[in-house]
């Protein structure tokens, strides 16, 4: 007599241990299958996707960081005072003067040979531009009397918040 077991019996799955279950159609081995080769664009077309895509000059996010500290420090010293008004200008150069000094190595980095030689420059004036953002802002204290830190602030803030409006040029 062959006692049989209470628990149920489990059904041997259509799917073999180790395979990976794959799209209908198409054979997991072969990676060719699933995308088609990139068509080659021709001149043309080649110069209409960059002109689609071109990214916003450095010297005019420049520009338009220096219009939006001249507006902003108006603004707060008309409201704030005189002293608010200076503080308010350090805190536009604050983002400018650094803007400006990446701008350069941005751009004369361009016809760089290598891709190594440009990633490494690109790194050294970026780590220039932290290095005098962070001077100019320690010197606050000894430029300006009295520094008005909220006036300060708000026009370097203010002035960064360029960078953000430059992404969105380039995605329009």
């Amino acid at each position: 007599m062959n006692p049989r077991s209470s628990a149920p019996q489990q059904e041997e799955s259509a799917q073999q241990p180790g395979k990976v279950a794959a799209r209908p159609g198409l054979d997991p081995a072969n990676w060719d299958d699933e995308d088609p080769l990139p068509r080659r664009l021709s001149a043309t077309e080649a110069e209409a996707f960059r002109d689609q895509r071109n990214a916003p000059s450095p010297w005019r996010v420049v520009l338009v960081q220096a219009e939006a500290g001249a507006v902003i420090s108006l603004l707060v010293g008309l409201v704030f005072g005189l002293p608010a008004l200076w503080s308010a200008l350090y805190g536009a150069a604050t983002a400018i003067v650094p803007g400006a000094l990446m701008a350069r190595g941005a751009t004369r980095m361009a016809d760089s040979r290598s891709p190594m030689a440009t990633a490494l420059a690109l790194l050294g004036w970026e780590s220039a531009k932290i290095v005098c953002s962070v001077a100019l802002l320690v010197s606050a204290i000894r430029v300006l009397h009295p520094v008005v830190w909220p006036a300060l602030l708000v026009a370097l803030a203010g002035c960064l918040t360029v960078y953000w409006v430059a992404l969105a040029w380039r995605s329009r």
